[in-house]
C-alpha cells in the first residue's frame, strides 16, 4: 500500500509559511533554496580570510610597535608587545618639539576636511549638470574630464608649483588646498550615478510645482546621490591624507607640513635621534585612526534603493 503525503493549503489560497515562493530566503542560500556547493564557500571563506589578514597584519604591527622605545623597536619580536608604554610613549610623540605633531595633525585635517567637502560638492555639481542638462559640447566636456581620470598626480605637481610660484602662493595653504578641491574621478562618479539615480520624471514634477533649479539640486539631487557622494568624499578624503609629493614640491615651512610629510622629515632625521624612530611609528599610528573612524562613520550611507518608491509606475 502506496501513501501520498499532500500539502495542506489553506482555504484563502495562500501557501503555508515556509512553503511556496513566498517563503522568506535564508541567507546565503540561493534562489531556488539550495546552498552554493561546499568547495565555493571554502574557496570564497579562504579568499577572504587571506585579504584579511593582508590587510589587518600591517595595522596590528603598527599597533604593537607604538608601544615600544627605539630600542625594543629592533631588539624584540615584532609582533608582540615587550614593556608596553602606549600611553606614556604616544605623549612623548605629541609633546616633542612643542607640540609640532599636533599642528601636523591639524594642517592634515584641514587639508583633507575642506579639500574633500569642497571637491564632493564641486563634483555633484558638475556630475548632475552633465547627466540632466543637455547642452553642445557635453560629450566633448565629459570625455576631458575623463582624460583627466588617467592623468597621475605626479605628473602635475611641477607644472602647480611653476604656475602657483608665479601667483605668489607657493609655500601656502593654499597651494595644497587650491588643487585638492578638484576631482575628475569623482565628477565622473557623480555624472554616472545621476543619470542612474535621479528620475527625470521626478524632476520635472518638481519644476511643475514651482521650484527653481538651484532648490531641485539641493533638496533632492543632494540627497538621492548621498551614496555617490559618500563615496567621492571619503576617496578624496583618503587621497589628501595620504598625500605626500605635492605637499613635498609645494611647501618649505614646516609649520605648514600635513602629517605624512612631517613623519618623513622625522624618519630623516632618526640617524642622529634614535627616538624619532619611536616618533615615528607612533605618530604613524594615529595618523590612521581618523580614517578608521570616518569609515565606520559613514559607511552606514553606502546603500541603495534611496528612489525606490518615489516615482509612481
Amino acid at each position: 500500500m502506496s501513501t501520498e503525503v499532500t500539502q495542506q493549503i489553506p482555504a484563502d489560497g495562500t501557501p503555508a509559511p515556509g512553503t511556496g515562493a513566498s517563503a522568506p530566503r535564508r541567507p546565503g542560500r540561493r534562489r531556488d533554496g539550495r546552498q552554493p556547493p561546499l568547495r565555493y564557500r571554502i574557496i570564497t571563506v579562504s579568499l577572504l580570510a587571506v585579504a584579511a589578514v593582508y590587510f589587518l597584519v600591517p595595522v596590528y604591527w603598527l599597533v604593537v610597535s607604538s608601544t615600544k622605545s627605539s630600542s625594543d623597536l629592533f631588539g624584540t619580536f615584532g609582533f608582540w608587545f615587550h614593556d608596553p608604554h602606549p600611553i606614556d610613549y604616544l605623549h612623548r610623540v605629541l609633546t616633542y618639539d612643542d607640540g609640532i605633531y599636533v599642528r601636523w595633525f591639524a594642517n592634515s585635517l584641514m587639508y583633507a576636511g575642506v579639500g574633500a567637502l569642497a571637491a564632493t560638492l564641486l563634483s555633484a555639481a558638475a556630475g548632475y549638470a552633465l547627466a540632466k542638462f543637455p547642452f553642445p559640447g557635453r560629450e566633448g566636456v565629459f570625455n576631458v574630464i575623463l582624460a583627466g581620470v588617467l592623468i597621475p598626480g605626479t605628473a602635475l605637481a611641477l607644472p602647480l608649483y611653476l604656475l602657483f610660484s608665479e601667483m605668489g602662493l607657493a609655500n601656502t595653504y593654499a597651494a595644497v588646498l587650491l588643487p585638492s578641491v578638484v576631482s575628475p574621478f569623482g565628477v565622473y562618479l557623480c555624472r554616472i550615478y545621476a543619470a542612474a539615480a535621479v528620475p527625470d520624471s521626478l524632476l520635472e514634477a518638481a519644476r511643475i510645482d514651482g521650484a527653481g533649479e538651484a532648490r531641485i539640486f539641493s533638496t533632492l539631487g543632494l540627497r538621492l546621490m548621498t551614496p555617490a557622494l559618500v563615496t567621492v568624499f571619503l576617496f578624496q578624503f583618503v587621497h589628501i591624507w595620504n598625500n605626500f609629493f605635492l605637499p613635498l614640491v609645494m611647501l618649505s615651512d614646516s609649520d605648514l607640513y600635513p602629517i605624512q610629510l612631517g613623519l618623513t622629515s622625522w624618519q630623516g632625521y632618526a640617524d642622529r635621534q634614535p627616538e624619532l624612530y619611536q616618533y615615528t611609528v607612533g605618530g604613524a599610528f594615529l595618523s590612521v585612526l581618523p580614517l578608521m573612524v570616518l569609515m565606520g562613520v559613514l559607511q552606514k550611507y553606502w546603500r541603495t534603493g534611496l528612489t525606490e518608491g518615489s516615482v509612481k509606475a
